[in-house]
């Protein structure tokens, strides 16, 4: 429950610390007081957007702070999600918006995200406001309410959890159908591609060594020729380098024991004639093997014609490119013949977890229709206590054409306020009073089946007045004994219900207007319900009339 809220800098209030008993709370004051003021500083703590137009003072941030006592609330795991620091009995909630707009959000001195204040506060507070009426209408509305008379929160999750692996596996399903009939598309040319490279048969160097040889095919003449010149000029029968050298070599031994140089000299001259024979051996042999052959030349440019053709077409630079996209081509092909399989075991998932959905879905059903005739039958006794004696409300369930969220159901809710009238959708046979009155008590239904720790009411007796508002004020002091309530109200005979009862007022003494909020004592009760029920300063019979309602109640302060 809320335990105490603080409140600084925020539109007319400058600063305002309240502390909420556990029960009924009533929170009255004039029109434009400022009684929303509070619920509008609540919504903030409760994950709602930060305008820097809420800044009383706009050169100083605001500061917002609720202290919640959450014994007894199953939200320890929502705190280890992520990652906050986590008490037993209380929860500390600060938002704090600065002069430049920029908001910051704490919850046990933790800094959060707004998601994270958003799901914390659906388990602390539960705020009705007189437009949230318009709910009734809603259809989401209508099946969230009816899963929470049927108890329905760990039916929902499991089939939600189903529901999440159907629609991801029919996705890929989807995906991979799309995928295999692009690729069925583009199968042939693909293997087209494929069976050309193939039937190439080429060889990583192969490129190389025919170019190589078809150099030499195309030039074999002036090679044999040129190599024949340098064969003559060193290795000739006739005055050959060879035999010029012998002789060289000859004159210098004659002479080597005059000087140690000569001597290495001719030796390198040796080493020379050596080299050059082997030379020649090379050359002689190369002269050997190349020969012009016009069949050779023929083949080796029809194989290279072919490689230049592929690494054209393909956009190839060399042979191992080409072998590359040989293997991508390979892959594609066979991923087209494995998806098939593919196909077939991910369909066979899907029909799998659709009929384990359609179970959770009728399970769902079968849920909801119990439910459905507890609201019914429910509903009818609190309607007659706030003055629809003759209202009837019921609900129909039938199975949508497709399966969603919330399973394949479409509820709707339909309502008739008068004796022989017509049942019809909440929307179009409601009036504004008969819309809160029977969202006032749609609440008390919920109330027993979801724990919720605080309720607030802004207004939600909007509509109704003299023993009706009797009657509502009942309902709400009894769903008070099972959870904190907090109205925000312009009604004295619930007011008066109250065991803790908030007065807002506008303070005009200084420079700018100030709303202020006091918790008012038993005579201070008295007087301002007898203001509520005729003018200020009340008549002695409106003082009579606030003492006996205060009675009735037995309220104190």
């Amino acid at each position: 429950m809320l335990k105490k809220l603080h409140i600084e800098n925020y539109a007319l209030i400058n600063e305002s610390d309240i502390v909420f008993d556990k029960g009924f709370v009533a929170i009255t004051g004039e029109t434009g007081a400022g009684k929303s003021i509070m619920l509008g500083a609540i919504s903030l703590l409760l994950g709602q957007r930060a305008d820097s137009k809420v800044l009383r003072d706009t050169t100083r941030k605001c500061i917002i702070e609720a202290l919640f006592d959450v014994r007894g609330l199953n939200i320890k795991e929502l705190f280890i999600e992520n990652d906050v620091d986590y008490y037993d009995d209380s929860v500390i909630i600060r938002r704090e918006i600065l002069p430049n707009a920029k908001s910051r959000a704490f919850v046990n001195d933790t800094p959060v995200q707004l998601t994270f204040l958003k799901e914390l506060g659906t388990e602390l507070i539960d705020i009705h406001s007189q437009h949230a009426s318009l709910l009734l209408g809603d259809r989401e509305f209508q099946i969230s309410l009816v899963d929470t008379l049927s108890d329905n929160n760990e039916l929902l999750q499991k089939y939600r959890t189903t529901y999440k692996l159907y629609t991801e596996q029919k996705h890929q399903l989807e995906q991979l159908t799309v995928t295999e009939q692009q690729n069925r598309k583009e199968y042939d040319y693909n293997k087209f591609l494929f069976d050309e490279l193939a039937d190439a048969n080429l060889a990583e160097d192969e490129q190389e060594q025919l170019e190589k040889e078809s150099s030499l095919l195309s030039n074999a003449e002036t090679i044999k020729q040129a190599l024949a010149q340098v064969i003559e000029i060193c290795d000739g029968e006739e005055n050959s380098a060879i035999q010029r050298l012998n002789i060289a070599k000859s004159t210098l031994s004659r002479i080597t024991n005059f000087d140690g140089e000569i001597l290495s000299s001719q030796q390198r001259l040796e080493s020379s004639i050596i080299e050059l024979r082997d030379i020649m051996e090379t050359l002689e042999k190369l002269d050997e093997e190349i020969f012009y052959s016009p069949e050779r030349q023929e083949q080796v440019d029809e194989r290279l014609n072919i490689i230049y053709r592929l690494q054209k077409k393909h956009g190839a630079e060399s042979i191992a490119q080409l072998l590359e996209i040989k293997k991508t081509l390979e892959d594609k092909l066979l991923s087209v013949d494995n998806m098939d399989g593919q196909i077939q075991k991910l369909m066979e998932a899907v029909d799998l977890t659709f009929k384990q959905l359609q179970k959770e879905a009728d399970d769902l059903t079968s849920s909801r229709q119990k439910g459905a005739k507890r609201l019914q039958n429910e509903i009818i006794p609190l309607l007659a206590n706030v003055g629809m004696p003759n209202a009837t409300l019921q609900v129909t369930i039938n199975n949508a054409e497709h399966y969603n969220i919330h399973g394949n159901n479409q509820i709707s809710i339909l309502f008739n306020a008068n004796k022989g009238g017509q049942m019809r959708e909440i929307s179009k046979v409601a009036s504004g009073g008969e819309m809160s009155r029977l969202m006032l008590a749609i609440k008390a239904l919920t109330a027993r089946a979801r724990l919720l720790p605080t309720v607030i009411f802004d207004e939600i007796d909007t509509g109704i007045s003299g023993t009706v508002s009797l009657k509502v004020g009942s309902i709400m002091q009894q769903m008070a004994e099972n959870m904190q309530l907090i109205a925000i109200t312009h009604l004295p005979q619930i007011a008066a219900r109250a065991t803790q009862h908030y007065m807002v007022y506008k303070d005009d003494e200084g420079a700018t207007t100030t709303s202020r909020i006091k918790l008012l004592n038993i005579d201070e009760r008295r007087h301002n319900l007898a203001v509520m029920l005729s003018s200020d300063p009340p008549s002695q019979a409106a003082l009579k009339t606030a003492g006996e309602l205060m009675s009735d109640k037995n309220a104190t302060a």
